[in-house]
């Protein structure tokens, strides 16, 4: 737990930590701790979606927290990939408890370069616009990208974290235009809640294990798991839609 905070605010931390998996007190960092927990504070006053940019180091760095449900990521990432940014790291932590909040940290770029003010305005305009339901991400992608077209070298693998304790999704894939938005579309289309992300991009190369929770934040036995696996990497190569 941080140190130098009042007892009052470390309290509210503790029982703030309470809805999150196992694993988040125990090695998730004090400072995105507490970033989640003011990012929660935003959403509680404002009663509506936090979605902002602002400028970190050569790139820009989305914060976003909201109600966790299955569709987020996909418009999201539609987004994302609509304006044609790069994701260079993400962070994701969900609550298992209610009130089953997500908070999200997204590097990004767009030509290596942190976004202008009104490219990062217009790109929070367009999620929130796409969380509402005002248009359809799918719509804004169908200029850029084929979507019906699958991708290639895809590899998925599910098993249980024996440390997280928590249904783990792996997925690997050639780097390739659209790949965030595909996978996070193919796991809206399981109806699976993610609660923790890990990204490694590497080699062209794109490694994604994330960790889930089934319809209506279910644990997911083995043999339902299994069958998971292969019907999202059946989704990303476009042989069931």
């Amino acid at each position: 737990m941080a140190p130098g905070l009042k007892s009052s605010t470390l309290e509210l931390l503790k029982r703030f930590n309470e809805a999150f998996p196992q694993f988040y007190q125990q090695f998730v960092s004090s400072d995105i701790q507490l970033q989640n927990l003011k990012l929660a504070y935003l959403f509680y006053r404002s009663k509506k979606a936090v979605i902002y940019l602002k400028s970190e180091s050569s790139k820009s760095a989305l914060y976003f927290s909201d109600r966790n449900q299955s569709f987020l990521l996909s418009d999201i990432f539609g987004v994302l990939a609509a304006y044609g940014l790069t994701i260079h790291s993400l962070s994701l932590y969900g609550q298992i408890s209610p009130p089953m909040m997500v908070f999200i940290k997204l590097v990004i770029s767009r030509g290596g370069k942190a976004l202008t003010g009104k490219t990062s305005e217009n790109v929070c305009r367009a999620i929130r616009e796409s969380l509402a339901g005002h248009f359809e991400v799918e719509e804004m992608l169908a200029v850029e990208f084929n979507l019906d077209s699958g991708l290639e070298e895809v590899a998925t693998e599910f098993y249980v974290d024996p440390v997280f304790h928590l249904p783990a999704l792996l997925i690997e894939a050639d780097n390739q235009p659209g790949l965030f938005y595909k996978v996070m579309y193919a796991i809206w289309q399981e109806d699976l809640l993610v609660v923790n992300a890990n990204l490694l991009v590497w080699r062209g190369r794109t490694r994604l294990i994330l960790y889930l929770l089934g319809p209506n934040e279910s644990l997911i036995p083995e043999y339902l798991g299994q069958k998971i696996a292969e019907g999202v990497r059946q989704r990303l190569m476009g042989e069931r839609y």
